[in-house]
């Protein structure tokens, strides 16, 4: 057994002792599922020599993950949280099923389809009945295929004709998710940013056209902004580069991030122009783990044609019992996301996706009145496009800071992030809300009253001691 103040029991975490590493180097078993002779403590950081029951090693878990945030109240993600039993019990029961093995599992390679489909079709797709696309593990990987696929042809376009092709660039706002960060170094290209100003906060057309030069691959538009919900004009956008095509011959292509907003403009903002309705518009990645109203992890990318996607990222196995053709990043990942997916689409159909994003944008325009009456704050993003709120204090709040409304809400255990914008806007801190499926006016109410109330009680006490250094948004 481990000695007094030396174990962590699986209900409640000791207080770490200052003697050395090997102080929570246990982990000890409550006493109801430890019988005389058995083990009553485990290893935390190797493999114990014995087994535990089933109902043991449950409980042990179980009870460590009631530490964790209660999921609903997490208003910092954008990732699904809730979903109906059916689609529970269909997650479960598809548990074992590998995507990739089509061989195996043709009808989840079906349903796969079906979803790209039917994405291809909201999206406008010319060729929506046999899309070129996939799904992924989240947006993430789906960005760097889209950014892939616009690096190789500009690649094929260079060499064509005989020109250097050491320095491309990607054109973005500052105000991108930190996917594309990783894309731009993990490949070996520029990110070209425009910074951000008051009263611009996302990327503009003129500043796009005016960064791109013979070596960008193409120009990234992000349709419902990670910081603050805005839709990014990609309408505009691609008429500029239209216009820079005409007096220099540049023919660069659109890649739009429509992580959130792919699955609300459809149903909400249908006749926005944002997709293949424009002809420069070359991929788009959405996140059905997100707006897509599935559990994560689940991402999707769609080109506009097959040529969009060359042939050099296409791959073809046939160790899996049949020839199964590949050009995600990953290869082995579970089936369950698509499936769960398929039976969203099927469950919610064209009326059900509109009513649910509806109701989220009506809650998150509900709270933004809210915050504006309290006189405090500013908002950057009222929940009209994504229903994302994005707001900050007021010019006249100087003894305390967005960290300290932040933190204090966590008391009423809601987890709201703060954190300041991008260059060139690092001295705007913000606080951020998003609004998720399962999340109505009932929870609403509950942190407007809280906001409300820990605005009061900041604004009665004196001035605060400074904190310590603060990061810029990453997420």
């Amino acid at each position: 057994m481990t000695t007094p103040g030396t174990s962590v029991t699986s209900a409640q975490p000791s207080i770490p002792s200052t003697n050395d590493a090997t102080d929570r180097a246990e982990v000890s078993l409550r006493p109801e599922f430890a019988q005389p002779g058995e083990l009553s403590s485990i290893p935390r950081l190797e493999l114990a020599e014995a087994m535990l029951p089933a109902s043991t090693a449950y409980q042990l878990v179980h009870d460590e993950l009631m530490l964790d945030h209660g999921t609903r109240l997490n208003l910092a993600t954008f990732v699904g949280t809730w979903m109906e039993p059916q689609a529970r019990i269909l997650i479960e029961e598809c548990l074992d099923r590998n995507i990739v093995d089509r061989d195996e599992c043709p009808q989840t390679a079906e349903l796969e389809h079906r979803c790209l489909s039917i994405l291809a079709d909201l999206w406008h797709s010319p060729e929506a009945r046999e899309p070129t696309g996939c799904s992924t593990t989240g947006s993430s990987e789906a960005c760097m295929l889209g950014g892939l696929a616009l690096k190789w042809r500009w690649r094929e376009r260079r060499k064509a004709a005989g020109k250097s092709t050491d320095r491309p660039n990607l054109v973005m706002g500052a105000n991108v998710q930190i996917c594309w960060e990783k894309f731009c170094r993990y490949w070996d290209i520029e990110p070209r940013k425009m910074p951000l100003e008051p009263g611009r906060t996302c990327l503009t057309a003129d500043a796009a056209a005016a960064l791109c030069d013979e070596n960008t691959i193409g120009v990234l538009a992000i349709l419902g902004s990670t910081f603050d919900g805005s839709y990014e004009p990609v309408a505009e956008i691609a008429r500029a580069l239209d216009g820079l095509q005409s007096r220099t011959g540049l023919d660069v292509p659109i890649h739009v991030d429509a992580a959130s907003g792919g699955f609300v403009a459809p149903f909400l903002d249908p006749e926005l122009e944002w997709d293949f309705r424009l002809p420069r518009v070359q991929s788009i990645n959405a996140s059905g783990h997100k707006y897509g109203l599935v559990y994560p992890n689940l991402g999707w990318v769609i080109w506009r044609d097959a040529d969009g996607l060359p042939e050099d990222l296409r791959f073809n196995v046939d160790y899996l019992g049949g020839m199964t053709p590949t050009f995600s990043l990953n290869f082995s990942r579970a089936a369950f996301p698509v499936i769960a997916q398929y039976y969203t689409m099927v469950r919610l159909g064209h009326e059900g996706f509109r009513r649910v994003q509806l109701a989220c944008r009506d809650t998150a325009r509900w709270l933004a009145e809210q915050i504006m009456d309290m006189g405090r704050y500013v908002l950057l993003g009222d929940g009209s496009t994504i229903p994302v709120l994005a707001f900050r204090l007021a010019d006249d709040v100087q003894h305390y800071s967005v960290f300290d409304i932040s933190e204090l809400l966590r008391l009423h255990r809601w987890q709201v992030p703060a954190y300041t914008l991008p260059a060139n806007l690092q001295d705007t801190a913000v606080l951020r809300m998003v609004i998720r499926n399962g999340f109505g006016r009932d929870l609403a109410q509950l942190v407007a009253q809280d906001l409300r109330q820990v605005t009061e009680q900041l604004d009665q006490a004196g001035p605060l001691p400074p904190h310590g250094r603060r990061t810029s948004f990453h997420h």
